[in-house]
């Protein structure tokens, strides 16, 4: 039986030899941009399904380096990276193509595409699994709608603000339902409400579909409002800090749709037009 592209859970169990339960595996990772200077030394640690993790550390310390590296955008320079069981380092394209399906990453500076439209860019990675056109029109008019960019389908991302480019770029990561989503410093260019809505957001994504989250932040506000484990970096490596407390906000600001009834009205959106003919 084929699997569906958007079921909730199926990517955690992905090839043979699967470390069950593990979504993130570094042991003994090295990385830098030349052979001399290294931005991350011996790094190791287990990330397991359905985690959330802010990510945080000085501005050069390696966040998005480590991000890269989880990706598959940049090579270790040495040690091993196992992604849903599988390591990675003797991956052809294809099969890390195969795995970064299963991945979604949104960037602060919004990583949109200026030639094509809101809707082709939030379309663009279904298109490129090769869904049919009738169902990508359909899934990315309900992903607008609850973003609240309905009237903006047509037009050039350069032409809307920064938080509604930011929504565009995480709006094209949602679509495809990641079993790991990376956010690099997703908050940094927005303001309380638009981070505020963010936040629900992926904490919707996490609660729900067990998505594993990892967030770069700078914010310290950020993350003693919502209490997730933080990974450090500092001097090449990393540390962790476990939250005593259950996420939640310290303070609901946003007053658009509820993104647990999101979440569950477009499950069912995807469920119906899955059967399409």
């Amino acid at each position: 039986m084929p699997l569906r592209l958007l079921d909730p859970f199926i990517f955690f169990y992905y090839a043979e030899g699967m470390e069950e339960k593990t979504a993130i595996s570094f042991a003994n990772v090295a990385a830098g941009y030349d052979d001399v200077n290294e931005v991350l030394t011996d790094v190791s640690f287990n990330i397991r399904s359905g985690a959330f993790y802010f990510l945080s550390g000085p501005s050069g310390a390696g966040k998005t380096t480590l991000l890269r590296l989880i990706y598959q955008l940049h090579r270790p320079m040495r040690g091993q990276i196992k992604l849903f069981g599988v390591s990675t380092g003797a991956l052809t394209r294809n099969k890390i193509a195969e795995l970064r399906h299963k991945m979604a990453i949104v960037f602060q500076e919004y990583s949109l595409i200026s030639h094509f439209s809101v809707f082709d860019n939030i379309a663009l990675p279904l298109r490129v699994r090769g869904m049919d056109e009738d169902k990508i029109t359909k899934l990315v008019s309900k992903v607008l709608d609850w973003v609240g960019l309905s009237k903006y389908a047509d037009a050039n991302p350069k032409s809307l603000s920064g938080g509604q480019q930011q929504r565009v770029s995480v709006a094209r990561a949602i679509i495809v339902q990641p079993s790991i989503l990376l956010a690099d410093e997703p908050t940094g260019n927005l303001d309380d409400e638009n981070a505020s809505r963010l936040m629900e957001l992926f904490i919707q994504m996490n609660k729900m579909f067990g998505t594993t989250i990892v967030l770069a932040t700078h914010s310290k506000k950020l993350m003693e409002t919502y209490k997730f484990p933080v990974i450090q970096i500092d001097n090449h490596h990393v540390s962790f800090s476990e939250s005593k407390q259950e996420a939640e906000p310290a303070k609901k600001i946003w007053k658009g749709p509820k993104p647990q009834n999101y979440f569950s009205e477009l499950s069912k959106q995807f469920d119906d037009i899955g059967n399409i003919k």
